[in-house]
């Protein structure tokens, strides 16, 4: 790696000239004085140890070194372009950083983001959506909506929603019989030991089967008729309104235990007293989207 990198003006200066193919016409798109681009050209030329142009009176065209050089400059002026600009998210006047699971993002708050769209247009939400649970101490978050995560510095704690767990699996697999049927097994609070423990019913469930780490996959592979699972109901809301679910018996067992996180600098900010509320309301309403 070098030690020293040319400096980025010489960079943009060699780049206008290289692709309008005049010293002069890349002075007039930077505001500089052709002098100055001369000057800027001749040094990185010197830094390289190679010239970059044929010059001819007033004309000039690219070396082989040139046009090397020049597909790198653009490539990287334009990454860096796209870096800075990408930076305006940090700074939305009326942004709201949500943190929450892939699995709660995808299959219980997408489908009534157009019902918060349409109550809080105002709000530019953002959806941050990770498997590992946030640091709201070092990380740019106003809000965290988890079921695996506990009280932090700097932020309060509520418990939002005491979750439920069932057995069940596709409408079509009730007609197959139980034992026939492959078992889905999840992690944490979705393994079916905790079923066997709690409910101490037998629905067919087994060892053996297809495994996953994700319980939103877990559930997309319910739906998908793939076998039986144990399954939120919190999450599956939707999809049994929908028809994709239906339970293999009425009893249920403890799941986990939804929170909210806010951060203390977000707790007096109107956008996360607005989200909070919307969530609150839909979480006790209990119901799918119609």
């Amino acid at each position: 790696m070098l030690k020293h990198w040319p400096p980025l003006g010489t960079l943009r200066g060699f780049e206008a000239a290289a692709r309008l193919g005049s010293f002069h016409k890349a002075a007039e798109e930077l505001h500089l004085t052709q002098s100055a681009i001369s000057q800027q050209i001749r040094s990185l030329e010197a830094y390289l140890e190679q010239p970059l142009f044929f010059r001819s009176g007033r004309s000039v065209s690219l070396t082989d070194a040139g046009h090397d050089l020049l597909s790198t400059t653009q490539a990287l002026l334009q990454q860096l372009a796209v870096g800075i600009r990408r930076l305006g998210q940090y700074h939305k006047p009326n942004q709201l950083v949500l943190n929450t699971t892939p699995t709660f993002a995808r299959h219980w708050l997408l489908p009534r983001l157009e019902d918060f769209r349409r109550q809080h247009p105002e709000v530019d939400l953002w959806i941050f959506s990770t498997d590992e649970v946030p640091d709201m101490t070092s990380q740019t978050i106003d809000l965290a909506v988890r079921d695996d995560i506990s009280s932090q510095a700097e932020c309060s704690f509520k418990v939002l929603h005491a979750d439920r767990l069932y057995p069940a699996c596709h409408p079509s697999l009730l007609a197959v019989p139980s034992e026939q049927r492959t078992t889905l097994h999840g992690e944490r609070e979705m393994d079916w030991s905790h079923w066997a423990v709690e409910a101490g019913i037998d629905v067919g469930q087994k060892d053996q089967g297809l495994n996953f780490s994700d319980p939103g996959l877990l559930l997309d592979a319910a739906c998908a008729g793939l076998g039986i699972a144990l399954v939120s109901q919190l999450l599956s809301r939707q999809a049994r309104a929908n028809g994709l679910l239906q339970p293999l018996v009425e009893d249920t067992i403890r799941g986990p235990n939804w929170a909210l996180l806010t951060h203390r600098d977000s707790e007096n900010n109107p956008l996360a007293r607005s989200f909070s509320e919307w969530l609150l309301s839909n979480l006790a309403a209990g119901s799918p989207v119609t």
